[in-house]
């Protein structure tokens, strides 16, 4: 299937690691020119140029960071002078859900909480604010959020009040913004193979003598029974970006390999 993507242009926050990277290399790969940012310059260079070189479109890093508004509306200036214009923004820019923070009522408190929608949240909402005015003038436009399947389990308050706010930005986005041609969507992807865990799982490997795919199979709860790699994420998240997609916006996808159990409809 042709998505029809050839000559589209993006900008894929959070796109020098993981999902982010991984979207990024999914849209190049269809013929998208794409804007990478995050905060630290040198790795986020370094992965625009290898992501040139694979694909063969442009891709540019631009240093952002999306906890300041000035920086979000510098980044979106900077692709459309750079590109011509933007048709699809993916938010991918967040850090793990509250690393090393307690989950609990007791140890959850307020800094942890805003933290978390400082980082994601907002700034999910600045890059998209600072955007739609290009996709409603064109009258076309996608915005892909990356959220995350703990908007549908409590494990963490905090984890679970930023993922279901993202999918809550989605919705009025997609209301607000679907009569002037632009469509909006989230993913929420479940433990997902990417840098970060690769090195968890080597230095686990390394000190109990026991192969990484045993580990991942350990730690695969889901309906397939196996991790899921960020390329796949980016796959549903590349259709998303795509004409071809345009039945779908304002809802959530889930892209975990299948959460056994509940229905959810």
């Amino acid at each position: 299937m042709d998505l029809n993507l050839d000559g589209k242009r993006a900008i894929v926050t959070g796109g020098s690691k993981g999902i982010g990277y991984a979207v990024a290399r999914g849209l190049a790969n269809e013929g998208v020119d794409v804007v990478i940012a995050a905060r630290t310059s040198e790795p986020l260079e370094a992965a625009a140029r290898t992501l040139t070189r694979e694909t063969g479109r442009q891709v540019i890093a631009v240093a952002t960071d999306t906890g300041d508004d000035d920086q979000v509306r510098a980044l979106v200036e900077s692709t459309v002078a750079e590109l011509g214009g933007v048709d699809i923004l993916v938010n991918s820019a967040a850090t793990p859900w509250s690393a090393g923070a307690s989950s609990d009522l007791a140890g959850t408190d307020d800094e942890t909480v805003r933290r978390e929608i400082e980082i994601k949240v907002l700034g999910y909402l600045r890059t998209a604010r600072a955007v739609a005015p290009h996709l409603v003038e064109q009258r076309w436009g996608r915005i892909i959020n990356i959220s995350g399947l703990g908007a549908r389990q409590a494990n963490s308050i905090a984890q679970t009040i930023r993922n279901i706010s993202v999918s809550a930005l989605t919705k009025n986005l997609a209301d607000e913004l679907g009569p002037s041609g632009v469509n909006v969507t989230v993913v929420h992807p479940g433990l997902t193979r990417t840098e970060r865990l690769t090195e968890r799982l080597t230095a686990d490997a390394v000190k109990s003598g026991r192969a990484i795919a045993d580990l991942e199979a350990e730690i695969a709860r889901n309906t397939l029974r196996r991790v899921i790699d960020a390329s796949e994420v980016a796959d549903v998240v590349t259709f998303l970006a795509s004409p071809r997609s345009v039945a779908i916006t304002g809802d959530a996808v889930a892209a975990g390999g299948g959460v056994p159990g509940p229905v959810f409809y």
